[in-house]
């Protein structure tokens, strides 16, 4: 049983990675990964909104029928990131203001109602739970090493959040005096995105041939 627990918590991680494996949700991905701080905050969106959607959709998997079930999906799914994004506008606004229109967007990310969908209307909430938590790791791990090396290769800079006199901005030598503009542009992050694909698709080909 632990077994089985720790497998739906860690498929999450690699295995079925929900940005390189999956290719799901990549809409915020490309869209918001220019700072890693952008992409900070948009993976803690998505682990909350992901983490209760599915337990509460779980709770209710034998409640909500089944010619209805999409439509009460995206009202659980919508009124967490309500309350996700009223969080972000009180307490981070710049991080609010920088994700923009793909913070309300997550309501209809593919991650969060594929898994609605696929795990947790047909499991119990505890793997539901660690489902959410694997997968919001995956996802987390995927848009934040995205934004890092867009943000390195483009602007020469690691943006994280400002705490008391630190601005948030650390400036990289040599990168910050030699920027790829491309990586700070979209056709730089589709470019990223499909090397990275192609090498998480290399690794797991090489992991199934032994």
């Amino acid at each position: 049983m632990k077994g089985n627990h720790m497998k739906e918590l860690t498929k999450g991680f690699f295995e079925q990675n929900p940005v390189f494996i999956v290719v799901l949700g990549l809409c915020p991905v490309l869209g918001v990964s220019t700072q890693v701080s952008n992409a900070i905050g948009m993976s803690a969106g998505v682990f909350f909104v992901l983490l209760f959607s599915n337990i509460i959709i779980s709770l209710l998997r034998k409640v909500i029928p089944a010619s209805i079930h999409i439509p009460a999906y995206i009202v659980v799914i919508a009124s967490l990131v309500t309350v996700t994004e009223m969080v972000m506008h009180a307490f981070v606004p710049a991080v609010y203001s920088a994700l923009g229109v793909y913070l309300p967007l997550i309501v209809v990310n593919c991650i969060i109602l594929g898994r609605a969908e696929a795990f947790a209307s047909k499991n119990t909430p505890l793997d539901s739970a660690l489902d959410a938590i694997g997968m919001s790791i995956g996802f987390a791990m995927g848009i934040t090493l995205i934004a890092f090396i867009r943000e390195l290769f483009g602007s020469g800079t690691i943006t994280l959040f400002p705490v008391g006199g630190f601005s948030g901005v650390i400036n990289i030598p040599w990168f910050y005096d030699n920027p790829v503009r491309v990586m700070a542009l979209a056709p730089g992050a589709l470019l990223l995105m499909g090397y990275l694909k192609a090498f998480f698709d290399w690794k797991s080909s090489r992991k199934k041939g032994k």
